[in-house]
């Protein structure tokens, strides 16, 4: 039974948490989201091979989707997980899949790409910095650019206008991005400061500015910005979720007006086991716990950096920089 198989991974998981942690350093939902008898058409689903998603990631999801739907918080019959242990490439050069959405009354299932935080290097004070394909760093301090596993509700979406770019057709075309502002708690709490939600993976590398007065999306001295479209879905963000323009306009249709859970792995008492565990030459699996192997192989041992510990080394940093003054884009020949 798929219920079954959840619960003796989700216990075992619990366990290797516990041992050697406070409560404090383990957030509620690891210990209370307990997945509950998830229905049999997901079984295929369940794995660690691209497409699917793992037992203790969809375990939590679906728990925290229940727990908000008890409370009213969402009416939404739509969940969402992200897995970001896992590699953003597959071996083909292929978008990975790590963002899942589950509609359970539909029995839908959609995996997708999606970006995670790519951290910082302060030279001469500290590296959290992620490389593309695997992240190690994860935290939830403000101006880290990293991603922090935990409990999610997204909130409202601000559609903001980005540039023009010119299609290949030759057509100067207006790019407005939806952002989806999240809502956290316990170690997510500061998502809003921190501005972390999900928005398509795709910016203006703006290099010009060009007059049009008139225009509704003109600044207050008639200028547009004009440049290149750039699709960085295979990449990292700045600590959001970040998806391809067909997935986005799924997910923004899908949670516009009707909030939805999101459960993002892993949690900080996931990456505190799984670095014991390799400390200690034992692999996550046996020690009850989960990371994606191949990227653990690539990573070494992961890290979670708390708020606490790197926001004061983050101000350090920038009081040291000489301001720099912001310049115009040049005007657009």
């Amino acid at each position: 039974m798929i219920a079954d198989r959840l619960f003796k991974l989700a216990a075992a998981a619990c366990l290797s948490l516990l041992s050697g942690c406070t409560l404090a350093d383990i957030s509620p939902e690891a210990i209370a989201y307990a997945p509950q008898g998830a229905p049999n058409w997901l079984e295929p689903y369940l794995g660690d091979a691209d497409g699917q998603i793992s037992p203790v990631v969809l375990g939590r999801a679906r728990a925290l989707h229940q727990a908000k739907l008890a409370s009213g918080a969402v009416r939404n019959a739509c969940y969402f997980a992200m897995d970001a242990t896992r590699p953003s490439l597959l071996a083909n050069g292929e978008r990975a899949r790590r963002f899942y959405m589950i509609c359970e009354d539909r029995r839908l299932f959609r995996a997708m790409s999606s970006g995670y935080g790519s951290g910082r290097d302060l030279p001469g004070i500290a590296d959290f910095s992620n490389d593309q394909q695997c992240a190690r760093n994860f935290g939830n301090a403000e101006n880290s650019s990293l991603t922090t596993g935990g409990a999610y509700t997204t909130a409202e979406i601000r559609d903001g206008f980005k540039g023009y770019h010119r299609t290949a057709s030759g057509e100067d075309l207006a790019f407005v991005r939806s952002f989806v502002q999240f809502e956290g708690e316990g170690a997510t709490a500061n998502a809003r400061p921190r501005a972390i939600g999900g928005h398509q993976a795709t910016l203006i590398r703006a290099q010009c500015r060009r007059a049009s007065p008139g225009d509704p999306h003109a600044d207050a001295d008639g200028f547009v910005a004009f440049g290149k479209l750039v699709d960085y879905s295979a990449g990292r963000s700045n600590g959001c979720t970040s998806w391809s323009a067909a997935d986005d306009e799924i997910i923004v249709s899908t949670v516009r007006n009707d909030p939805a859970t999101v459960y993002i792995y892993p949690e900080a008492g996931d990456i505190e086991a799984v670095s014991r565990a390799v400390s200690a030459g034992r692999s996550p699996a046996d020690a009850g716990t989960y990371w994606n192997s191949q990227c653990l192989a690539a990573i070494g041992k992961p890290r979670f950096w708390s708020a606490e510990s790197l926001e004061p080394l983050i101000r350090r940093y920038e009081a040291s920089r000489p301001q720099r003054s912001v310049r115009p884009l040049p005007i657009c020949e």
